[in-house]
Order: structure tokens, then sequence, then C-alpha cells
């Protein structure tokens, strides 16, 4: 039985949906009015389907319970996951502006790089070329937008990771699972409100656990998604020793990786001039791999070493490792 069998009492009229191997994705919008699935990375809506909203938001009340959250007006948020990894967002009105929204990111298998070669997510090149980066200790940065699989890239190239290294994995949500024997599995906490005569729980944020794992001896530290103010904390931490790190962004393209990065960096009001922080960027991350959507599937597009950062021209130097890619070498943008 999948953990996802927790859930599937309350959505009835999309069981079938969520049973077929073949959908990686279920969305319901507003209020249950239309309905949409992810099939072989392309969407397409689901016809003559549809979900009562007051069934609809007593089901995510209940698959709130189930995962151990909460979603009310009081909070009306909604971003939990099963034991398996998938992973259950949902949203409730006045922030849903046209009723409940509920979506389903299931998790259907780990593909290892052999796997991801064999349904041409990248080339068997180009997995020589990360295996080799995890091996020589390069800090890597898997940059791409929402669904183009950062997280399965993060999940195969771990996996390469040496036995004998001691790993410290931080997450906002758990959904990374490795298969390693000295593993520390971190994951942030919200805010969470009283309950009762209890006092509220203030957030343990990214950065909060970036913090404390350089205090538990990482060999490499791996971050599931970097957001926010938690970059200058990972920018300290590998211009620091911690070589062989992993971590993903969201981003459109190899060097737009590298500028949120910096942006992320300066949330954190440290008071870094804006050269100090590329300057730090470009010696803490090795290489950049960006996966984007071509014909409605995910692959590698770009892998771009990097070889640090031009103050005059204020670019970040950049030299294609995609082997079989047409751009040549030099700045890639």
């Amino acid at each position: 039985m999948s953990s996802l069998d927790r859930i599937l009492p309350f959505l009835k009229p999309i069981e079938d949906l969520l049973c077929d191997p073949t959908i990686t994705e279920v969305m319901v919008n507003d209020g249950g009015r239309h309905i949409f699935v992810e099939r072989d990375g392309t969407i397409e809506a689901v016809p003559d389907r549809t979900l009562e909203t007051r069934n609809l938001t007593v089901a995510i009340k209940n698959i709130a319970r189930a995962c151990g959250d909460e979603i009310s007006d009081a909070q009306p948020l909604l971003d939990a996951r099963l034991e398996d990894g998938s992973r259950v967002a949902a949203m409730f009105p006045p922030c849903a502006v046209a009723g409940p929204v509920l979506t389903i990111r299931k998790f259907t298998r780990r593909y290892s790089l052999d796997d991801l070669v064999a349904i041409a997510s990248l080339t068997a090149a180009t997995a020589r070329e990360l295996t080799c980066a995890i091996a020589t200790e390069q800090n890597v940065l898997i940059s791409g937008g929402t669904g183009t699989g950062k997280t399965t890239l993060l999940n195969a190239l771990a996996a390469h990771i040496p036995d004998h290294d001691r790993i410290v994995l931080i997450e906002e949500t758990a959904e990374i699972h490795l298969n390693k024997p000295n593993v520390v599995r971190l994951e942030a906490r919200r805010a969470q409100p009283p309950l009762g005569q209890e006092a509220p729980l203030p957030p343990v944020t990214i950065a909060d656990l970036l913090r404390a794992a350089l205090r538990h001896r990482p060999d490499r530290i791996l971050v599931g998604e970097v957001r926010g103010a938690e970059a200058f904390d990972l920018l300290q931490a590998l211009n620091t020793g911690h070589l062989g790190s992993l971590s993903t962004i969201h981003a459109n393209s190899a060097e737009q990786a590298l500028t949120r990065l910096a942006h992320c960096v300066l949330t954190a009001n440290v008071g870094l001039p804006h050269r100090s922080i590329r300057e730090a960027i470009g010696l803490a991350i090795h290489l950049v791999v960006h996966i984007g959507r071509i014909g409605g599937h995910r692959r590698v597009t770009q892998v771009a070493a990097v070889r640090g950062y031009d103050v005059p021209s204020d670019r970040f130097l950049l030299e294609s490792r995609l082997l079989d890619d047409p751009v040549p070498q030099g700045a890639l943008s």
C-alpha cells in the first residue's frame, strides 16, 4: 500500500487519476470546477470531471489532518508531504479567489542517472561529467522552472556521493530520499499559532538549520531549494571548506541562477556590497546545471562551469561543459 492511499478515501471522484501510474500531478482548480493532470511532462485538461466545492473543502481539511497538518480560514495555505515523498498543496479563499485549490504531485519512482539518460533527460556524456563533478567535490547548483525535475536530478547525483561522506540534508519540506549510511535530515518548521493555552511556536528557517548544520561536522551540505536569506549562510559554508555540496534554485538559465542566488543573499541584509556577493558566488559555485522543458519533456539544457566573476562587465564567467552542446566555449550569456 502506498502512502497515497491515505488520502484516496477523501478524493473518490478523482481516485482513478491519482492511481493512474502515467499521471505525475493532479491539479484541481476553481473550487473543483476544472481539473488538470500532468502526463509525460505535458499538462492536459480532464473534460467532464468536477468536484463539488463543499466536498473539496472537506476533503482538503481531512487530507491536512491525515498529513498531521491543518488548513483553515486562519491558516489558508497547506504544504504537506506523504511518507513516500508525494506533495500535497492546497489553498482556501480568500487567498484562492475562485474557490479551494488542490495540487497533488505524486511520487512515482526514484530515478538514477542511468534512468535519466534512458529517458533522454540528459546524455550519457553529461551524466559522466556530472558524476565526475561529484567525485571531485565540486559545488553544484541545479536550476530550472517549477516541475522541471530539479529535485529528481539532485537525488540522482547525490546517489554518487561516497558512502564514507557525512551528509547534512536541509529542506523546507522533506522530499529527498538518500540511501546513504551517514545522513542527517533536517526540515524547516513554519511558525505555529498557539493551541489553547500553549505558547505559539516560532519558525525554524532554512538559515537556522544551515547555521546549526555546521556544528554537526558535515562533509557535504545538500539544500533542497534556495529561496531567500539562507543563501548567505549557504555561501558562507561553501566558501569555508564545505565542498561537494548540492542545491537547487528556481531560474530560467544558468547565469540567471547565479544572479538569483545573489539576490537571495541580498535579502539577508548583511550589508555586503553587490560586487562582493557576486565575487563570493563566483568562488563558491563550481558548476550550474540547468533543466528546461523542450517539447513537453524535461532535459538538461545547460551545464556551465563557473570561472569567476568579471567586475568591469558585472558578469559571471561561464564555460559550457555540455559536451554535445552547440554553444561554443565562452560566456553562455
